[in-house]
């Protein structure tokens, strides 16, 4: 009965640090830290919307990566995994999910932008 204990006891403290060290890697920032957090910085700063909103209106320097495009994933390959990554869609839904899919790919820093483009102007 005590082995079962401590397995089960082992077994949640694992799946709890799993989850803290993904929540440690994927952040959701407020407008202006993240506004200052890419001002005169070189930084991976990635727009998932669709080319038609990019065409619309983005943010300076941003590059383009269509979250519905088959070619998502290879265009993230190209990207460097150990340096931080800032993204952001139109409303915070389609880069909340890139979010997971980074961290999942081995993306040791990502920061969202809270509210998504419609929230940065």
């Amino acid at each position: 009965m005590r082995s079962t204990i401590i397995i089960i006891l082992t077994l949640f403290s694992s799946i709890f640090a799993v989850q803290a060290q993904q929540n440690d890697v994927y952040k959701v920032l407020e407008v202006q830290v993240f506004k200052d957090s890419i001002s005169n910085k070189e930084v991976q700063l990635i727009d998932v919307r669709t080319p038609e909103e990019f065409s619309s209106g983005h943010i300076k320097d941003a590059e383009n990566i269509d979250f519905f495009s088959e070619e998502f994933t290879n265009e993230f390959d190209k990207l460097d995994k150990n340096k931080p990554v800032y993204i952001y869609c139109k409303s915070g839904n389609r880069s909340k999910q890139t979010g997971e899919k980074l961290s999942a790919m081995g993306f040791k820093e990502i920061y969202d932008l809270k509210g998504g483009f419609l929230n940065y102007e």
